[in-house]
């Protein structure tokens, strides 16, 4: 499903020789009836239970909002597929949501021995190697799946997520572990944890041939994506040995087409054990009482002897591999070194050294790359896995500058580590950075629950104690032994990728089956599922923001304050909030971009960025088409300083033309870069189809304008940025009178504001029968989105889109992905939404998206088109969706500096109050019926704009004109470049 993005690395790495006794130490306590151990001075309050049959469980309880996070993770991955089955962990993940015996089917003993014989039938074409008899046995699995179908209720367990509150299902597999992840609302726990031990005492392997078609779906996306090509062959050369590099999460398409659902049976069996496995709970919960309620729902695992994946180590790497890639997308160049194991003193180093090199603000990348505009771009990062960690530095090259001369450049920078010629003060400013981001990180649940199965799948939660005294440790490092490290570590032992742009003509797409689409039976109920709905539960109240209570309105000069007082911490966030953007002056953008490589009469452009870095505080100047904002963020205690010096940089830019000559010639690399991009191009083809050819995608000034911008032009934009009429915000500890008095003094204000250019104005485009809007793009899959202009805003309408979005197409219980993915194995990915404007003065937009086979796409578009035109009705689904979305308002708690956000949000639709409210009234009283005809009048039997994105080698002409009428845009019809 999702792949695993790693939290900040800081946390999980520790090196114990430097360790020392610190206020994080282990502790044994019993409450409940129950023993556990926790951390001192733990922020998160967690406590480490193991469970008589080996089962971990971690509970972190975190009351301001009634919902509880959930993971449950599995030592077992990519490294513990078999070398004859890879990407079987994976398969497992998607076939973990298909049910049981008790749910996800109408009658089991009917369905069992049909399912037995499409195991048997997946047996012999694992073993046939004759293309005829495969594709004649391929038939009978067919056949054989639509009966077993009859008996199947698809997507049950979602179902049922959905009917209790849920509102994030989903789960991901990598290296060494299997993921899976929910919230709840607080008064759903019984209902929740029936269902997980449920989902896991038995599992069957249901509609398992067009689950497969999904992965191959994956593979396919994959396939076309460049850096997932220099991940899995950069891989390959730094690990010959381990399964880092010799087994991808998703398997090889050979696996892919040969799966054997004895041999996925065996696996869970062997690994999908409670002592291999840990339980983390986070939010609105009573430990004692989570942890009998944990322990009875599990009970009935039995603990089993295991092994892990346990490799020969790694033979020394001892020169630079090379590998060139190709692809559609902009060139990169990617050096990447083998780095040491988890809980390790090089791991430590080689994390802070990733700081050093790259921080956004002061590494050596920043100041002498990017700041310097050396390079497009560049960047340095430690991953860390358990048995070893890859170091990368990535850099783009400019405008006119070779893959191998951006290489040089990043050697260099590593030069200049290995010399010493850096502050010792980045150790410290990178600490202080890091502690401040774990300061908000860990008020979020899913921070909390990811951060401990984190810690079981790399240490088996043993070394919590250590990984919350990380960064204490790293400030103990000396710029001598970061010295002596990096001279030791960065030799001629790395893999260097050059990404260039061109055709790869290796790729081999996973070829499209004969799928018969099967049944879902969505009208039906299991007898499980109607007796956990039917357990009690007691409402939760909503509670919703009083704008004139929650918020804090005062004056500053003449500029308007809105403030909330931060009473959990010492962060601050500041804003001033102009209502003017690209739309009032096309060239604020490009002042905003310049600001960055622009010193003052006092401080250097790189003095500037290294102030704010010790001082743990960051601005930032954001344009968008609309609204422009400063941000200024930190410590409280820094407050002053940090302004002080954004109201500095702001009055005292000077122009720089040397900056701005690279600055201009980046953008233009960029704007080549972007058309290579295939998202940017379906979000291109999207607004032109919104707009026509005059539209907000491609309203931007022309290569020779940008050619013709002069340092003046952007220098007063900056200098004047202030007069225009803005709102200061302000979220931190100070009461609104003591923020006003401060802001007062240090926020340079006119006597009166300076008028604003008006905005431009742009008309949506007539509706006046289908229309295709295609690009040509080398790529396996085809992007398909459906969009038409539904109208002008209605307050009204919000609780009917909310409930309509959620039943039609908004999520994975909804009837778009049901047809499309689990029925007729059409697309990995799917959705369709009435998407609601930002402004009551804009238009709603209708929008559908497949992603598919190219060779699937005309079924694709058949099938999505058949769901535009017909509602299908399920009654059973339909007050799931109503009550999930009555949950969602009823559960959720709009705090801290997001009340400000609402509340420019309700503003700019209309609202004085919170518009939840209207929402939360208004759903209850809904029926099927009016979803039907808000569906008949708004989506079905209207015209379409299909924007399609795939390759003119792969779909054919004649296909897309019985859509609609065909035009192929060229890029610079679309970028307006």
């Amino acid at each position: 499903m999702k792949h695993k993005l790693l939290l900040l690395v800081c946390l999980l790495i520790t090196g114990t020789s430097l360790m020392a006794q610190s206020t994080y130490q282990w502790k044994t306590a019993s409450s409940g009836g129950y023993t556990y151990k926790y951390v001192t001075n733990d922020p998160t309050k967690s406590r480490f239970y193991t469970l008589k049959n080996g089962l971990t469980v971690v509970l972190s309880p975190n009351p301001k909002e009634p919902i509880i996070e959930f993971r449950l993770a599995v030592r077992a991955g990519s490294n513990t597929d078999p070398r004859t089955a890879t990407g079987l962990a994976h398969y497992l993940e998607h076939l973990l949501f298909k049910g049981t015996d008790k749910f996800g089917t109408m009658d089991f003993v009917k369905e069992k021995p049909l399912l037995d014989k499409i195991d048997a039938l997946y047996e012999q074409y694992h073993e046939t190697t004759d293309p005829a008899k495969r594709k004649e046995i391929y038939a009978q699995i067919d056949k054989t799946s639509g009966e077993a179908s009859n008996y199947a209720i698809a997507n049950e367990y979602d179902k049922m997520m959905k009917a209790i509150g849920g509102q994030s299902t989903n789960a991901h597999t990598w290296y060494e572990e299997t993921v899976y992840n929910e919230d709840f609302p607080s008064n759903a726990t019984d209902q929740f944890l029936a269902l997980q031990a449920e989902r896991f005492r038995n599992p069957i392997f249901r509609i398992f041939h067009t689950e497969l078609e999904a992965v191959y779906e994956e593979k396919n996306r994959g396939l076309d994506n460049d850096g997932w090509k220099v991940n899995e062959q950069t891989g390959a050369l730094l690990f010959p040995t381990h399964n880092y590099g010799q087994q991808t999460t998703i398997g090889t398409v050979e696996h892919l087409k040969n799966p054997s659902l004895l041999e996925i049976r065996k696996y869970y069996n062997k690994y999908y054990v409670p002592n291999n496995m840990v339980i983390a709970l986070a939010g609105d919960l009573n430990p004692d009482e989570m942890i009998k309620k944990v322990d009875k729902a599990f009970a009935y695992m039995k603990a089993k002897p295991f092994e892990l994946y346990n490799p020969a180590p790694e033979k020394p790497l001892t020169q630079v591999q090379k590998i060139d890639i190709y692809g559609p997308s902009a060139e990169s160049v990617r050096m990447s070194y083998r780095g040491y194991a988890q809980n390790t003193t090089q791991s430590m180093l080689l994390d802070l050294i990733s700081s050093i090199l790259s921080n956004g603000k002061a590494g050596l990348l920043d100041i002498n790359l990017n700041k310097q505009q050396k390079v497009l771009s560049s960047s340095a990062g430690y991953q860390q896995m358990k048995d070893y960690g890859i170091f990368t530095l990535i850099a783009q090259p400019k405008q006119g500058q070779s893959l191998e001369e951006a290489q040089k450049l990043l050697l260099q920078q590593l030069d200049i580590l290995k010399k010493g010629d850096f502050d010792e003060s980045l150790i410290k400013a990178t600490v202080a950075n890091s502690k401040l981001g774990l300061l908000e990180a860990f008020d979020k649940n899913s921070f909390r629950v990811e951060s401990v199965t984190n810690e079981f799948i790399l240490n088996r939660a043993e070394n919590w104690d250590k990984s919350l005294n990380a960064l204490d440790a790293m400030a103990k490092i000396t710029k001598k032994q970061v010295i002596d490290f990096a001279n030791q570590f960065f030799k001629d032992n790395y893999v260097i990728a050059f990404k260039h742009k061109g055709e790869d003509k290796s790729i081999q797409k996973v070829e499209k089956p004969v799928i018969t689409p099967v049944n879902t039976n969505a009208g039906e109920t299991s007898e499980f599922t109607k007796n956990l709905l039917a357990m009690q539960v007691k409402p939760i109240a909503p509670k919703f923001l009083d704008y004139k209570k929650d918020l804090n309105f005062g004056k500053a000069g003449i500029a308007d304050v809105i403030a909330v007082q931060n009473k959990d911490n010492s962060i601050f966030n500041l804003t001033y909030r102009f209502d003017i953007g690209a739309w009032n002056y096309r060239l604020q953008p490009y002042a905003a971009s310049y600001l960055a490589f622009l010193s003052t009469d006092k401080y250097t452009a790189e003095e500037i960025s290294k102030q704010f870095y010790n001082i743990a505080c960051s601005y930032s100047f954001n344009v968008s088409n609309e609204v422009a904002s400063i941000n200024i963020s930190g410590l409280q205690e820094n407050f002053d300083q940090a302004v002080s010096l954004v109201e500095h940089i702001f009055a005292n830019c000077k122009p720089n033309e040397q900056a701005l000559t690279e600055l201009k010639s980046r953008i233009l690399k960029s704007r080549e870069n972007n058309k290579l991009n295939k998202a940017s191009i379906l979000s291109g083809l999207t607004t032109y189809a919104q707009y026509g050819a005059s539209n907000p995608f491609n309203y931007t000034l022309s290569n020779e304008e940008i050619k013709n911008i002069t340092s003046d032009q952007l220098v007063y934009i900056l200098h004047n940025i202030n007069n225009y009429k803005h709102t200061i915000t302000y979220y931190g500890p100070q009461t609104l009178a003591a923020f006003t008095a401060g802001i007062s003094k240090l926020h340079n204000l006119p006597k009166e504001f300076t008028p604003e250019a008006p905005a431009k104005k742009f008309s949506y485009a007539a509706e006046n029968g289908n229309k295709v809007y295609f690009a040509d793009y080398d790529m396996v899959q085809s992007e398909i989105r459906w969009v038409r202009n539904g109208g002008p805003y209605n307050q009204a309408w919000a609780p009917k889109i909310n409930l309509f979005n959620s039943y039609f197409g908004g999520g994975m219980g909804s009837v778009v992905f049901q047809t499309i993915r689990e029925s007729k194995a059409l697309a990995y990915s799917t959705f369709a939404v009435f998407s609601s404007p930002d402004k009551k003065e804009k238009n709603y937009t209708m929008v559908a998206y497949v992603g598919s086979q190219a060779d699937k796409m005309n079924d694709a578009v058949k099938g999505m088109n058949e769901l535009l035109n017909t509602l299908p009705r399920t009654d059973k689904a339909f007050d799931a969706s109503r009550y999930n979305a009555l949950n969602a308002i009823e559960t959720s708690r709009i705090t801290k500096n997001d009340i400000i956000g609402a509340y420019f949000s309700d503003k700019k639709l209309g609202f004085d109050h919170d518009s939840r409210m209207d929402v939360y009234q208004g759903l209850k009283p809904l029926t099927f019926g009016d979803i039907k005809t808000f569906h008949e009048n708004n989506v079905a039997n209207k015209a379409y704009n299909y924007c399609i994105v795939a390759s003119e080698k792969n779909v054919k002409m004649e296909d897309l004109q019985k859509f609609g009428t065909v035009t192929k845009l060229s890029l610079e019809q679309i970028f307006g470049y």
